[in-house]
């Protein structure tokens, strides 16, 4: 079912409150989130509880207030302005609200600093701001961890209503898909956000009871449990990953492979089709990517330590999984692992995973609609009189879907190449320029270099390299076109 109504103008342009009144609703809702972190800190007992308080009233109050005031413009379905309005709208308005505990609490950020480790949050970037995590009160720990499971659940339901209808960057080609269930068509957009919520839910308190059994303690359990299913990556320790070395890391490297997935292949796994999830050439594409770069790392590390092969294999299971998944976890300081295996985490991190899943970066299916269309041109340069088309997934690939395709890596380029020359004209080096740039805008986390390396983090960045992260984080979540489409004059014009 569509979710954009027939075109429906305001007398005085695009009609704003069918846009106001979901935003509201939402924050209202963050609003009440923060009650969760707020008893947290009660029984902790530091006396940090009042931040929260302060904080879910007043998002709680001002979200409230504008669905309110927007809620005798409601419709039941959007128009396509209205629908690229609401999805910039909620990843722009959101991070505005959750970064008030972070300066009303204990971490006293500035508003810069606070907006940013929201942002990263929200679009389960993982990339922060903030050292000390070990003695930070518990209750901001848990935000930073809710911020990203809340963030990597809308960005599955976004990905799978919003995106293919909006058309953007090929993801038009699952608009059908996303709402098929054993060959049945289901009747509501919010049915199948409903089922992919019970997999999340599902997900994460397996993730969770794992590490505990694993001996992780419980509250450490429930963030990282958060953070790894919503592939995000914050962590309650400032060694991140590396403070739990050993079988942890093989837990965690196979909840961020799962998280990873078409979360609606476990919707049809629930609905009786078992082979959906294996039949689907994203997941076989992405398993021997996975595969094929842990090998190459392996064997790079085992140059390194040939003595330590259990070791070697590990580290190169969990961090290309990390990073691939845009998780960002990090269980060592690979930048002292030689300049080879370096670029190989830099290129892995610009595949990411599937499409609707709560991984980033250009996605696996972009790269086989890609390759697909090379092997065709190839096929028609021996074969000039023959009639080739490129497929995905054993379907002939339509020409918006390939135009689109194209577009988006295009696109992807050149934000990568114009906001690294945006950082490095604040002062910053070229490898921090360039792989913060690739880091913000495919969502991944950590950069390389010394500063937001593995074993760094962003806080020492200037404000103005923060904001352009920041915006670069907004855009890439959203697979750039949806951002970008509204900066035309022919948008507001449509």
């Amino acid at each position: 079912m569509s979710t954009l109504a027939p075109r429906a103008r305001h007398r005085d342009g695009i009609d704003l409150r069918p846009v106001g009144y979901v935003i509201g609703l939402l924050v209202a809702c963050l609003g009440l989130t923060m009650l969760i972190p707020l008893a947290v800190d009660i029984a902790e007992g530091r006396g940090h509880w009042p931040a929260f308080a302060e904080s879910a009233v007043l998002t709680f109050a001002i979200g409230g207030l504008t669905a309110l005031a927007c809620q005798n413009g409601t419709q039941e379905g959007l128009t396509l302005q209205q629908t690229f309005l609401l999805t910039t709208g909620v990843w722009a308005a959101l991070p505005l609200f959750g970064a008030l505990p972070f300066m009303l609490g204990e971490t006293q950020a500035s508003f810069t600093d606070a907006f940013f480790e929201a942002m990263s949050g929200l679009t389960t970037t993982g990339a922060t701001v903030f050292s000390g995590l070990d003695t930070m009160a518990r209750g901001l720990l848990l935000w930073r961890g809710i911020l990203q499971w809340l963030g990597g659940v809308g960005i599955i339901v976004v990905a799978m209503v919003f995106l293919p209808e909006l058309r953007v960057g090929g993801m038009q080609i699952f608009r059908s898909e996303a709402f098929d269930t054993m060959g049945k068509i289901l009747p509501r957009a919010t049915t199948i956000a409903a089922q992919i919520s019970v997999v999340y839910v599902a997900l994460t308190v397996v993730c969770a009871f794992t590490y505990l059994f694993l001996g992780m303690g419980a509250f450490d359990a429930t963030v990282h449990a958060l953070t790894t299913v919503s592939t995000g990556g914050f962590s309650t320790r400032d060694a991140s990953f590396g403070a739990y070395a050993g079988p942890m890391e093989y837990a965690a490297s196979v909840f961020m492979i799962l998280a990873a997935l078409p979360f609606v292949r476990y919707v049809q796994l629930l609905n009786g089709n078992r082979t959906a999830l294996f039949k689907d050439s994203q997941v076989r594409a992405f398993m021997l990517t996975i595969l094929v770069f842990v090998g190459v790392t392996f064997l790079g590390l085992l140059h390194i330590f040939p003595r330590h092969w259990e070791t070697s294999l590990r580290e190169a299971l969990f961090n290309i999984t990390s990073i691939m998944s845009g998780t960002g976890y990090a269980s060592a300081n690979y930048m002292g692992w030689g300049s080879f295996l370096i670029t190989i985490f830099f290129f892995v991190g610009l595949v990411g995973g599937c499409a609707g899943s709560t991984s980033c970066s250009v996605k696996i299916f972009r790269y086989q609609i890609l390759f697909a269309a090379i092997r065709t041109q190839i096929k028609r340069v021996h074969l000039p009189h023959g009639r080739f088309s490129p497929k995905f997934d054993g379907r002939p690939i339509s020409g918006d879907v390939m135009s689109s395709v194209m577009s988006f890596f295009v696109f992807f380029v050149v934000s990568v190449g114009l906001l690294a020359v945006g950082l490095a004209l604040t002062g910053l080096d070229f490898t921090t320029s360039i792989s913060g740039a690739a880091a913000a805008i495919a969502n991944i986390g950590p950069g390389l270099g010394e500063i937001i390396g593995p074993a760094g983090n962003y806080g020492p960045l200037n404000d103005t390299a923060k904001w352009m992260l920041s915006i670069g984080m907004l855009c890439g979540r959203l697979e750039l076109l949806a951002v970008y489409a509204m900066l035309t004059v022919q948008f507001w014009r449509a």
